[in-house]
């Protein structure tokens, strides 16, 4: 198999979208209008509908200004007056100090108002779909922990719904993405679905702590943090549910790059019982970290060794007793 290339050093602010370059594919965003439309900004899609008016306006102001003297009111030869007009037209307004009087006015005026009609049914839509569409308001911690837990070394994160409405049947998927180099010498990005302590959630509320355990069955197993970070793992999370307030399913994703893995530390502690019974949650602590304590690496390196220990251990016996069993 042949060997893939070193890859240079990460740059400090490598995020997600910097991991990828497309080059050489065709794009013709007027073509997918609506789909940028909705993915940009609410700037973008004020700017377009303003833009476009605009631009309507004057072609029609041209057209106007075509057919000579024939707008009543308006003085002949007046750029503003006509502009005026059309503005009064497509937006329906009609004032009534101008007003069309030769055939040829009343032919732009009938265009004018069916195209502002359709103009401001296409607007409403747009901003409706934009604002109605619903979102999963999900904060993720902002680094990703490789540190022992629970006795295990674990890759692990935390979310949390930053609404605090019900989100039911909550599921959660991480998949690592590393490099792979086939037998042919072709290098490939290959998805690997980590398996995690736990995966759904009948309600989510508040926060969740997802974890993944490295041992034999890891993808991850062997890897350490140079290794991840030479290799440039990526780690996609996708969180589902359904959103007890809008009844539709909603999504949220968040990718974690090298530069976000940290070990060494756990997250520090959000929850703290109140005098009253209940039970606080303090958000302002969520992406705190508190390093881990000499007793908590050492278990955690030991709990390792065990682990490995544990399974050759395992094959001896089973070698020994397929043995005993032939002889």
């Amino acid at each position: 198999m042949t060997d893939r290339p070193k890859a240079p050093p990460l740059p400090p602010n490598y995020r997600f979208d910097d991991a990828t370059v497309r080059t050489g594919m065709p794009t013709h965003p007027l073509s997918d209008l609506y789909y940028e439309l909705q993915r940009g900004s609410w700037l973008l899609l004020f700017g377009v509908y303003v833009g476009g008016f605009m631009l309507a306006n004057l072609v029609f102001t041209l057209l106007y200004m075509l057919g000579g003297d024939c707008i009543e009111g308006a003085e002949p030869g007046s750029f503003r007056d006509v502009f005026f007009f059309s503005v009064q037209t497509i937006a329906t307004i009609g004032y009534g100090v101008l007003a069309p009087k030769t055939t040829y006015a009343h032919i732009i005026v009938m265009l004018e108002a069916m195209l502002g009609l359709l103009g401001v049914a296409i607007g409403t839509g747009l901003a409706f779909a934009k604002f109605a569409r619903p979102r999963a308001n999900m904060l993720f911690s902002r680094n990703l922990l490789l540190a022992p837990y629970d006795g295990r070394m674990s890759l692990y994160f935390r979310v949390a719904n930053v609404r605090g409405n019900d989100v039911a049947e909550a599921t959660v998927r991480v998949v690592a993405i590393r490099s792979h180099v086939t037998s042919e010498g072709h290098t490939l990005r290959r998805l690997h679905d980590l398996p995690l302590v736990r995966a759904n959630s009948p309600l989510f509320r508040l926060s969740w702590l997802v974890v993944h355990v490295i041992d034999e069955t890891s993808p991850l197993f062997g890897l350490g943090l140079d290794a991840l970070v030479d290799d440039r793992v990526l780690f996609i999370v996708s969180l589902t549910g359904l959103d007890g307030t809008f009844a539709q399913s909603v999504y949220a994703r968040h990718v974690y790059t090298p530069n976000d893995l940290v070990t060494g530390h756990h997250f520090a502690d959000i929850i703290r019982d109140l005098p009253d019974g209940r039970i606080e949650f303090d958000y302002a602590k969520f992406h705190d970290l508190t390093p881990l304590s000499l007793v908590e690496r050492i278990v955690g390196e030991h709990e390792a060794l065990d682990e490995r220990d544990a399974a050759a251990i395992d094959a001896e016996v089973r070698d020994a007793a397929a043995d005993d069993a032939s002889g």
